[in-house]
């Protein structure tokens, strides 16, 4: 493993992350029917501290990319991602205290 696939494996955990979070949001956003849309649900979110959870269904997109390249025999992205996963995990834990 090099560093260059392990970072680019960061890079592409952290990215999945944030998409995961905005289809989350986007999902939740819809499901309640809020009129702010995604906004509105990140400053819920916010205010009500839940964005935790929300973080954390985020990265169920990590578990895919994790998979995927896995299965590619990449090994250094896989772990860039893990890498990328546990940050989250600890940005949430800091986020909980």
């Amino acid at each position: 493993m090099d560093k260059k696939s392990i970072i680019t494996g960061v890079v592409i955990g952290l990215v999945s992350n944030a998409v995961g979070l905005f289809i989350v949001c986007l999902f939740t956003a819809k499901m309640s029917e809020r009129s702010g849309g995604v906004t509105a649900v990140l400053e819920a979110a916010i205010s009500e501290d839940f964005i935790g959870k929300l973080i954390s269904l985020g990265a169920i997109l990590n578990l895919i990319c994790f998979f995927y390249f896995i299965r590619k025999k990449k090994d250094g992205h896989a772990g860039g991602i893990l890498i990328a996963t546990i940050l989250i995990a600890v940005g949430t834990f800091i986020i909980k205290l």
